[in-house]
């Protein structure tokens, strides 16, 4: 990006991809501070830039942090005024004003700058909106476009960008990480941390704040029982989930995101030929046992129909400890 815009070859848009929680954003940030707070030619720099480094006093920083630079364009979910929670998608309305402010004069310096956080979130309509922007990109206007899952967007949004795949951050950077922004945590909790969120601190982050290893201890005590599941301990795990309100939902997030990923590690450590590093000593050799239970079809069929109990509880509302009993059956089916 920097070579881009120093060789005067900067393009329009900027499609930033990769897991969620790896720095997409704050990337986005920092390059829409550099091109506002400086210039092509070095400007405040005093010549040509080796980073995207900005002085904390440098012009406009503080109108940029601040959400309120004439130059810059947010666009993200916003607040319902009605329910007082946050939408759920980025609906055309808010992307309105994007193609009106792109076509402006800049205001304090050469550039003017959007960032889109993030795209995935984009309804149908609003995505066409942006795609409209897109075809006929102004000059001096540059859209920074976060994407979780680029498959989503369509096609047509993907072929007027210029990609910049980001990779998961590794496990060390994740465990020092960590240990700047949650410091109280036992290193023992660091690691499995970093081993459940594969490469995202700002899942690492989420997982630790939800109190999310606990859940993870209790759902593996729950599989360890398998084929023969401990139904009493079923049914004190589900419960939890039977709840409503604010603590529930995070559970039950942070659920959805726990077993999907212990899933898919099954998958992975089949397509190896090896066990997989358990993120808990207890889970040392679990998943060589029930891979050796069960074909690998067998399993991935289970949770694909796992998927889709927790799919429907979301949608159509379906008793989440129902939704719970039923995947963990699921699993004992597979063995049987």
């Amino acid at each position: 990006m920097l070579a881009a815009q120093q060789g005067g070859r900067l393009h329009h848009a900027w499609l930033m991809t990769g897991p969620r929680g790896i720095g997409k954003a704050t990337l986005a940030w920092r390059f829409a501070k550099f091109l506002l707070c400086g210039d092509s030619q070095g400007g405040l720099f005093g010549g040509t830039p080796d980073g995207l480094h900005v002085p904390a006093d440098a012009p406009g920083r503080s109108l940029i942090e601040a959400r309120s630079h004439p130059d810059l364009f947010y666009l993200r979910r916003t607040l319902n005024a009605d329910t007082g929670r946050m939408r759920q998608e980025i609906s055309v309305d808010e992307v309105r004003g994007l193609g009106a402010f792109m076509h402006m004069t800049p205001a304090m310096g050469k550039w003017r700058v959007a960032i889109v956080d993030a795209a995935d979130e984009m309804n149908r309509n609003a995505a066409n909106a942006v795609l409209k922007v897109l075809e006929e990109p102004p000059p001096n206007a540059v859209l920074l476009i976060v994407a979780h899952a680029p498959g989503r967007l369509l096609p047509t949004i993907r072929s007027r960008c210029r990609r910049l795949a980001m990779q998961p951050l590794g496990h060390d950077t994740v465990m020092q990480l960590l240990g700047d922004y949650a410091p109280d945590i036992a290193q023992d909790e660091k690691a499995a941390l970093a081993n459940l969120a594969e490469g995202s601190i700002g899942r690492a982050l989420e997982l630790a704040s939800a109190g999310s290893l606990g859940l993870y201890r209790e759902m593996i005590d729950v599989l360890a029982t398998l084929p023969d599941l401990d139904m009493p301990r079923l049914h004190t795990f589900a419960e939890r989930f039977a709840k409503r309100g604010e603590e529930a939902n995070v559970d039950w997030r942070s659920l959805n995101y726990l077993f999907d990923g212990w899933l898919k590690g099954l998958a992975r450590q089949w397509a190896a030929g090896g066990e997989g590093a358990p993120v808990l000593p207890v889970e040392k050799g679990l998943q060589d046992r029930l891979l050796a239970a069960a074909s690998l079809d067998r399993w991935m069929a289970a949770a694909d129909r796992i998927a889709t109990l927790f799919y429907k509880a979301d949608s159509v509302n379906l008793d989440r400890k129902q939704a719970v009993m039923g995947s963990f059956l699921e699993l004992q089916s597979a063995m049987r």
